[in-house]
Formats: structure tokens, C-alpha cells, sequence
């Protein structure tokens, strides 16, 4: 067992970045037009870091499998990012958004990260107003903000509900300058299949071109994983569809070690599971905690005569409605944490309390919103006499004008009005904490090889803040790789360019094309998707939400079997030789398989309970978290070995010389 060196810099926190910055080495900008950096991902963190590394004279190549970088996942990201500007006057601060971020996390994210992310979040802003993305403003013309879950001010930055979206925009315009100036060179449509060591250094990859099914050599003098999480592991989860591990896996099997598996957030308001048939779930954005209450009905009975249809959530009476957030945690209501929001939902629809078919919903209603915006519309527009109907119809619009679109995915995908009946939400996938590890520079642990955004580890903790995961991307991309990708690159200045016709390209190339071929020739007799729904369904039973030892150790041989079984049986048509979307979700798929089981093994380990990740041994009376920071205040990396059950750990120990660690209470 290893312990890692995350290179933090010396000195106090507020100082270090600073400081960094001052301390390592440059490249000057005719040195720069002679060094290729390879970028896998173009969400934002992919698209911000290609945009700025070209901006700087470097020569960049993107790869992405999607038919265009601002088709990204990222571009599904609804409610806001959130930067520390402090904008309402009511007491933000870097300071403030580092402690509620480290807090959030429940002490499992390095301390001196979260600080830096917390210092350029502001920079993050105004480059992307520079850039033109439209957030909404407040009467003064000055940006406006809303809250999120885990904090007491108003710190995000938002775009109606499609901020995500905006923030891409903006990012892959910035993108197009560079393709246009011929600084970037965009591959789309095509997928990373493995990392091309070269005297132990990342100097290239192997992609596939997924239209034509060539497969490609690329060199560069770095490469950058900047690919997103892993959360469709568990198949039904808030990613695209297309969402993978594969480009971190494949790093992971050269030498990068992968920290924190088991820490995957579950978001609380989600629409319900429907059926057998679904292949992704829908996020609702957590902004609609701003101004929906989430509640379950009191009584048992009135839950069941729900559930059959033969009574309305209108019909309850306000004094038999449990608005259990409120109940349990007034301090912060409907907006405590995500993991917190998460498991209490469980907890009541596990004790029968759930509203929909499968007795797995609980209601988000705006009722209230309608009325105090209302009135609010009825006093500043000097209404007089106005009845209750009318002052519900006056906070419709204002609550439109908030979250219309939201409203409209949401009946476009329930045949629901949500305007006329509470929606109704559950826990669902969404964002993986977890990933490659990386130090303070975002090198992993191959040098050469930096990781960015979501498939890194390093800002979360054991649960991510809403709002938080565009923010990092940005801060990764537009930020903090620039700088610190400059002090590796300054020892290639004399290299040259990279040649892809040399031992370690053919055996790269030579494994990814045997592997292709494996599939083909199988001729198996279930289909991809087969094997994925049965994973996602060990993974959600027995690594979801609620872990315990049992459970863990079943689903370590489950997943084990049942990838035993995926290479003897699984079916894949066609060839390798075109494009094969049943050969890439095969690729993908195999990976998940690995995934999974580390990812168990991860969870098995970690005998507490923190953030996202919760023991059912491990926790109070009152069923809340139970950390152990005696013996597990550490990053668990785990380094691969040939096969994920026999994955050797390292540590890296967590010190918070800023912050008093404590449990957290939302109370």
C-alpha cells in the first residue's frame, strides 16, 4: 500500500494557487507551436481546455464520440453553476463557498482544491459573459442568483433552466475560433480505445472512427481525459445514453490509479422509473427546490388510496401533508444536500408512503410558490380586490418565466400538467464524486496524462453541492490545466513531434483490434443491452443508495459471473470494419463490468458512512451519516493489477489545517 503525494504547495491556503502560479515553470509562445496536446471530451471541461490551450499556440486535437462538441452531456446541465460573487449582499465569500463545499462533501475532498476552486469561480463568470452566455439578470441589470442545496446564500448563476446548454454555447464558440485559426483539430464521431505509453509517459491514443470503423493513431506530447462519469454503470441513470467509463478505464488498466469509486451522488428530484422499458431516467433541476415543496401524504391510507387512483394530492388538506424536509431539517428545508434529500425520500417511500404506481415518488408541488408570488405580483402591480384565483394565475407567470421549460419537459415526458398537480420525483443516478485521481497539477498518475472535470476526483468529496459540477469543469478547463500542463510541457520544448510508427502504437493498436474481433466472434445469444440492464440491476439493489457488507460481497461475485457470461455469450452483428453501434456499446459496456466490481469492492472497504456513500451499519439513531475520521479520512486510489478484484489500494490522507471537520447537520 502506497502513499500518494498530491504536490499541494506550501504555504497558506488563501496563498497556494498564487503562489503556484509564480513557481512553475512557462513555455514561451514559439516553444508552444511545436507541442500537440491530445483533449478526450469536449463538454466543458474538454471544450474550455482545448479553446484555452489553443488560444495559448498550442496544437490541440479533440475527440469526442458525439456528431458535434456541443453535444456534450454538459449541455443537459439545467440550473445554474455557482461562483462566489457575492452578488445578493448576503454574506458569500471564496471563503464561504469553500466551507460549504468542503462541508457538502462531508470532509472527503482535498482542501486545497476546493480553495482553489472557490477563488477563480468569480474569473469563470465574466469570461463566459465575455463569451456572451445569456444568464438571467434582476431589475438593476446587475447577473441574478438563486439558491442551491447545502448553503444559506444565493450564489448561482443560472439560465432560465438550461444553463448547461448556454455555458457549452459559449464554450464551443470559443472552440470554432480555434478550429477556424486551424489550432484545434476537431474528431468527431470518433471514441478513445487506449492510451499509447512511451518510456512511461502518455504520448497518444488509439480512437476508433465510428462512422467508418478505421482505427487511428494519434500522438501528442500530453493527453487530456476529459470525458465525463460513470454513472450509467448503473444503466438507468440521469446520462445520455452514450455516457462511458471507457476513456478512464483505459487509463486506469495503463497505470492511472482510480480514487473514490463508490462516491456517485443520487439526485433527488428525478422522474420516477415508469417501467421495465426505460433506458434513461430525466433529471428535474434542483433549482425547483427554490420554490417547490416536497412532501408525502401523513397517513398510510391516504398514500395507498393515491397510489390506486382513487384519491388527488389537491385533495389533501395542507394539515395532512408531511412536508418531511421541513420536519427534519429546518434549518435549510427543502435544501439541504442532495444526499440528504436523497435517502430521506427512500426512507419515507420504503415506510409506504410513495405516490406513484410503484410506491417510489414523492411530491414536488409549487402551490405555495403560486400564491406568495401572487400576492407579491398583486402588491407591486397594485391589484386591488384580486381573488385567489387571480393571484394564483399572477404567480403561474412568474413561476413560468423561472422555470417554464422545465414544466414543459416535464409534462412532455408524464402527460402530466404540473402547473395543476405536483410532479412527482425520486432519487435517481446523476453525477460520480469518483474518478481518476489526479494531484494538485490534475496529473494522474501517469505522467503526461491529465484529467479534468468529472472524470477526475478531486473537488467533491463523498457528495457534490448542486450547481457545482459546471463550475469545476470551467475552473479545470479555462483555469487551472492551462497553467499547470505548461510546467510538464516545459521539459518537451526539444522533443519534436511525437511518431505514431513505433512498437508501442502496434501493440496498442494490435490489443484494441483483438478486442473488436473478440466480440464479432463470439456469436453469443444475448444482446449488449441485455447484459448492461442486469448490471445496472445488481448495481442499484446492492450498491445504490443503501449499502451494507452482505450485499457488497454478493454483488462482487454477481457482477464477477456475470461478466464471465458477457464474454462467452454476448451477441454483437455486423462487423468491425463500419460503423457498429451494438461493437461500441459492447466496448463500453465491458468496461462497466470492471467498473462495477471495484466499484463494489470500493464501498466493501469504506466502512462508514459519508456524503453519497451510505453503510447501513454505519449511521445515528436518527438514520443520518455516521463517519469515521479516524480511519477513513483518506482518498482510497485504487491501482490496477490485471483484474478489479485484486485492484492494490493507496491512500492519500486528508488534512483540513482551515476548517474545523465536524458532522454535518443541516438542522
Amino acid at each position: 500500500m502506497g502513499v500518494l503525494d498530491s504536490k499541494i504547495p506550501q504555504g497558506p491556503l488563501a496563498d497556494k494557487w498564487v503562489k503556484h502560479k509564480n513557481d512553475i515553470n512557462l513555455v514561451n509562445p514559439a516553444n508552444k507551436r511545436n507541442i500537440d496536446v491530445i483533449v478526450v471530451g469536449t463538454g466543458l471541461a474538454g471544450g474550455s481546455a482545448a479553446a484555452t490551450l489553443a488560444e495559448l499556440g498550442y496544437n490541440v486535437k479533440t475527440f469526442c464520440y458525439q456528431d458535434s462538441p456541443r453535444r456534450a452531456h454538459s449541455i443537459a446541465a439545467q440550473g445554474g453553476i455557482n461562483a462566489a460573487k457575492n452578488y445578493q449582499g448576503d454574506g458569500d465569500s471564496d471563503y464561504r463557498l469553500f466551507y460549504d463545499t468542503v462541508k457538502g462533501g462531508d470532509y472527503r475532498a482535498r482542501e486545497a482544491n476546493v480553495y482553489r476552486l472557490a477563488q477563480v469561480s468569480g474569473n469563470i463568470i465574466d469570461q463566459c459573459v465575455a463569451q456572451g452566455v445569456p444568464f438571467a439578470r434582476e431589475y438593476g441589470g446587475l447577473l441574478d442568483n438563486r439558491s442551491f442545496g447545502g448553503v444559506l446564500v444565493s450564489r448561482t448563476f443560472y439560465a432560465k433552466g438550461q444553463t448547461g446548454q448556454q455555458l457549452l454555447l459559449g464554450c464551443y464558440s470559443a472552440m470554432n475560433r480555434q478550429i477556424n485559426r486551424g489550432k484545434i483539430k476537431s474528431y468527431t464521431r470518433h471514441e478513445m480505445l487506449d492510451l499509447v505509453l512511451v518510456g512511461g509517459k502518455a504520448r497518444g491514443i488509439i480512437a476508433r472512427n465510428l462512422v467508418t470503423g478505421e482505427i487511428e493513431r494519434h500522438s501528442a506530447h500530453a493527453v487530456v481525459i476529459a470525458s465525463g462519469g460513470y454513472g450509467n454503470v448503473f444503466f438507468l441513470s440521469t446520462n445520455a445514453m452514450g455516457s462511458n467509463v471507457t476513456a478512464s478505464w483505459k487509463i486506469h488498466k495503463k497505470g492511472a490509479f482510480f480514487a473514490n469509486p463508490c462516491f456517485t451522488q443520487i439526485h433527488p428530484t428525478c422522474i420516477p422509473v415508469s417501467g421495465e422499458h426505460q433506458s434513461k431516467l430525466t433529471l428535474m433541476s434542483e433549482s425547483l427546490r427554490n420554490d417547490g415543496r416536497i412532501w408525502v401524504p401523513k397517513k398510510l391510507e391516504d398514500a395507498e388510496k393515491i397510489r390506486k387512483g382513487e384519491l388527488k394530492p389537491t385533495d389533501l388538506a395542507e394539515e395532512d401533508r408531511d412536508y418531511y424536509l421541513e420536519r427534519r431539517y429546518p434549518a435549510f428545508g427543502n435544501l439541504v444536500p442532495r444526499d440528504v434529500a436523497s435517502r430521506a425520500a427512500k426512507e419515507r417511500c420504503d415506510a409506504g408512503y410513495g405516490v406513484n404506481k410503484t410506491g417510489e415518488a414523492v411530491y414536488l408541488d409549487f402551490s405555495a410558490a403560486f400564491m406568495r408570488y401572487g400576492r407579491e405580483a398583486v402588491a407591486t402591480q397594485h391589484i386591488t380586490n384580486a381573488t385567489e384565483e387571480q393571484i394564483r394565475d399572477l404567480g403561474v407567470k412568474v413561476v413560468e418565466a423561472k422555470y417554464g421549460n422545465l414544466f414543459q419537459m416535464y409534462e412532455k415526458i408524464v402527460d402530466e400538467d404540473p402547473y395543476k398537480t405536483p410532479m412527482k420525483i425520486y432519487p435517481a443516478v446523476h453525477y460520480t464524486m469518483g474518478g481518476i485521481w489526479v494531484d494538485y497539477n490534475l496529473e494522474t498518475t501517469i505522467p503526461g496524462c491529465f484529467a479534468a472535470g468529472e472524470a477526475n476526483f478531486s473537488d467533491h468529496g463523498a457528495n457534490r453541492l448542486g450547481a457545482s459540477a459546471l463550475m469545476q469543469g470551467l475552473a479545470d478547463g479555462y483555469f487551472v490545466l492551462p497553467y499547470t500542463m505548461g510546467d510538464y510541457l516545459s521539459k518537451d520544448i526539444s522533443t519534436g513531434s511525437i511518431p505514431t510508427d513505433t512498437k508501442e502504437f502496434d501493440e496498442a493498436e494490435q490489443k484494441v483490434r483483438q478486442q473488436l474481433e473478440s466480440f464479432i466472434n463470439t456469436k453469443g445469444t444475448k444482446t449488449v443491452d441485455h447484459f448492461h440492464k442486469r448490471l445496472g440491476k445488481i448495481m442499484w439493489n446492492k450498491v445504490g443508495m443503501s449499502r451494507n457488507a452482505p450485499n457488497l460481497r454478493e454483488a462482487i461475485q454477481e457482477i464477477k459471473a456475470l461478466r464471465e457470461e458477457f464474454y462467452r455469450d454476448v451477441k454483437v452483428p455486423g462487423t468491425a470494419d463500419g460503423m457498429n453501434t451494438e461493437l461500441e456499446k459492447a466496448g463500453r459496456v465491458a468496461d462497466f463490468l470492471e467498473l462495477g466490481e471495484l466499484f463494489a469492492k470500493d464501498a466493501l472497504h469504506r466502512e462508514e458512512s459519508c456524503g453519497g456513500h451510505f453503510r447501513e451499519e454505519y449511521q445515528t439513531e436518527e438514520g443520518e451519516a455516521l463517519r469515521d475520521d479516524e480511519n477513513f479520512m483518506y482518498v482510497a486510489a485504487w491501482e490496477y493489477t490485471g483484474e478489479p478484484g485484486n485492484a492494490i489500494l493507496h491512500k492519500e490522507n486528508l488534512e483540513y489545517e482551515n476548517i474545523e471537520v465536524k458532522t454535518r447537520s443541516y438542522k
